[in-house]
């Protein structure tokens, strides 16, 4: 029987925190107990700031402990593209920081002794089409030339020397892309912060913010706070309590499926070198060893706004298999999902609205950009000099005819669904599984 609970639950569940009291008056309010406001809280309380966190479901039980735990920091767009929308300026500005925010989550995971299974692994996209790959090729002379990145092609000739399939036409490798394991990533995060004196305060919702002379009132299922400072770090979770903020992040399910263990030679097979792995269809997959090596993650958005339907997981197998058609007969374990945030700008952002600092819109690579953005918007509370960030700039526009249901998914989904088949249609016939499988 499949389990609907994200696979890292297992080694590390979101926490049940002892209640503790909330306090009427704090120096920053946090609304959001993931990486985004733990960040945010941890570099305010080390400032000597008295800081409040608070979530209306325990901390960290949204995308923070359920993403795929690849460190990309990856962007939607290319970089000619964001040259187009926001100048050359901010456009260099944004894809420094890609490279700065990875440094720093290595950075911080070292140093504060996180054990989180942080491996600096690299991570391959395959090419869908001849095309792609000609345009990764591109990709990685520019990384390597204006970044510095490690980063190189594999035509499809040399492909199975990075991944066990025949299903792309080559790729691209970099080396500065890794993979963790999330909620520890979480858990260490979340351990830090009471350390450091921020008082967390799970299942607390906040259910409202209003100016109040210099300052902010607060209203939580608990009580009323007094702030000079409000952050709000809620990213695809964000509810009803701010409905500015709702029309401008759209929630986007994304969903992960585990298989059970597979032997050594297998993986070995499929992932020779570990890597973290993406691709370039429009509906794209993400997909990774687990970080013991038994297990195969795969991802994909699921398309689907309510309940908790068989037909996604389903949908997912069948596109591992296509990758895969090695793992058939394996087993699925494990099947959940969590929300994603896009926004119409397409790059994570750090915005400002009466006052109240955001830090939102990931656009599915929240593990590198959430930390920053969340440590970038207390930084600007303190005002710090290091606060400047190219992703911080006016707000998002809101998305038309949409309050917060996003009821054109399903279609959105069904046309990239589409166009991927056309342009990379199933291969058909799969290889018998080879006798190590199992």
């Amino acid at each position: 029987m499949i389990r609907n609970e994200p696979y890292w639950w297992e080694a590390a569940p979101p926490s049940m925190l002892p209640e503790t009291s909330v306090l009427p008056r704090c120096d920053v309010a946090i609304v959001g107990a993931g990486y985004t406001g733990l960040s945010a809280g941890l570099t305010l309380a080390r400032a000597g700031r008295s800081v409040q966190i608070f979530d209306r479901m325990r901390p960290g039980e949204g995308a923070s402990t359920r993403n795929g735990g690849i460190a990309s920091g990856s962007l939607r767009h290319s970089f000619a593209e964001h040259e187009k929308r926001f100048g050359r300026e901010r456009a260099e500005g944004i894809d420094r920081e890609g490279k700065l925010a990875r440094e720093d989550l290595a950075r911080f995971i070292a140093e504060e002794k996180i054990d989180c299974d942080f491996k600096l692994t690299g991570r391959f996209t395959g090419a869908s089409q001849q095309k792609d790959y000609e345009s990764l090729a591109r990709e990685a002379d520019r990384l390597v030339k204006v970044l510095g990145v490690e980063a190189f092609a594999v035509s499809r000739s040399e492909q199975r020397q990075a991944i066990g399939t025949e299903f792309y036409h080559g790729g691209l490798v970099r080396r500065d892309i890794g993979g963790l394991h999330p909620a520890k990533l979480h858990a260490g995060m979340l351990r830090l912060v009471i350390e450091a004196g921020a008082r967390v305060h799970g299942e607390t919702p906040v259910l409202g913010v209003r100016t109040e002379g210099i300052g902010y009132e607060v209203e939580t299922s608990r009580g009323r706070v007094r702030a000079d400072h409000v952050i709000f770090g809620t990213n695809g979770y964000t509810d009803r309590v701010d409905s500015w903020l709702r029309r401008r992040l759209i929630p986007v399910r994304s969903r992960i499926i585990a298989t059970a263990p597979i032997s050594d030679n297998l993986m070995r097979e499929l992932c020779p070198k570990g890597y973290m792995m993406g691709e370039t269809r429009a509906l794209h997959y993400y997909y990774r060893p687990s970080p013991d090596g038994t297990r195969i993650l795969f991802g994909g958005r699921d398309g689907t706004i309510a309940g908790d339907p068989q037909w996604p997981t389903q949908s997912l197998q069948r596109a591992m298999l296509d990758i895969f058609p090695v793992l058939e007969d394996v087993p699925v374990t494990h099947s959940w999902f969590g929300h994603v945030a896009m926004n119409r700008d397409m790059i994570p952002r750090i915005f400002t609205k009466d006052g109240v600092r955001y830090a939102a819109g990931y656009c599915g690579s929240g593990v590198v950009w959430a930390r920053w953005a969340g440590q970038k918007a207390a930084l600007t509370v303190l005002g710090h000099s290091e606060a400047t960030s190219a992703l911080d700039f006016r707000p998002p526009k809101a998305v038309p005819l949409y309050t917060g249901q996003p009821w054109f998914m399903p279609a959105v989904f069904a046309w990239y669904t589409a166009k991927d088949r056309m342009n990379h249609p199933r291969r058909g016939a799969r290889k018998p599984r080879p006798s190590g499988a199992r």
